[in-house]
């Protein structure tokens, strides 16, 4: 059996996951992206206290604003980001992490096909964090990911 892993308090935990989770939000809802990072680290503050060891907490908080996010888009409709709206990424020439690479050609895609591609792809999520985060299956998440990679080359092809 695994040993528990402390749990560090929230205000590290805070510090070492909002940028990149404000980073995730504004490429799955452009300008709504700010009011869906605060409703996340919100419910994780309200559930901190609750967990019973400090191990995956990362894929926890992508867990949240995943669900965060997909709430928000049923709620008002998808829409596409467009890369100048996430304002410290326009003009950018420096190498972009994956998942800023991945965002002109993931915009089109349904919204669980781009979350799994980019926590997949760009942040380097396991299928089974993915399916949490989801609230799905690995196997669907895994799905999900493909789907979203056929999508992709199709699209390409069609557009080079």
């Amino acid at each position: 059996m695994m040993a528990a892993v402390a749990i560090p308090p929230f205000e590290r935990f805070y510090g070492e996951h909002c940028d990149e989770v404000l980073g995730y939000l504004r490429r799955l809802l452009g300008q709504r992206a700010e009011d869906a990072w605060q409703e996340t680290f919100l419910r994780a503050l309200r559930a901190y206290e609750r967990l019973e060891h400090g191990r995956h907490l990362r894929a926890w908080v992508f867990t949240i604003a995943t669900r965060v996010a997909l709430d928000d888009l049923a709620r008002n409709g998808r829409r596409t980001v467009a890369l100048d709206e996430a304002p410290e990424l326009a003009g950018r020439e420096a190498p972009r992490p994956a998942y800023e690479q991945l965002e002109p050609y993931t915009e089109l895609l349904p919204p669980t096909e781009r979350a799994a591609v980019v926590l997949h792809y760009g942040y380097d999520l396991p299928y089974a964090d993915i399916g949490a985060a989801l609230g799905s299956s690995e196997e669907a998440a895994r799905a999900a990911a493909s789907s979203g990679v056929r999508r992709l080359r199709r699209n390409l092809e069609r557009h080079p």
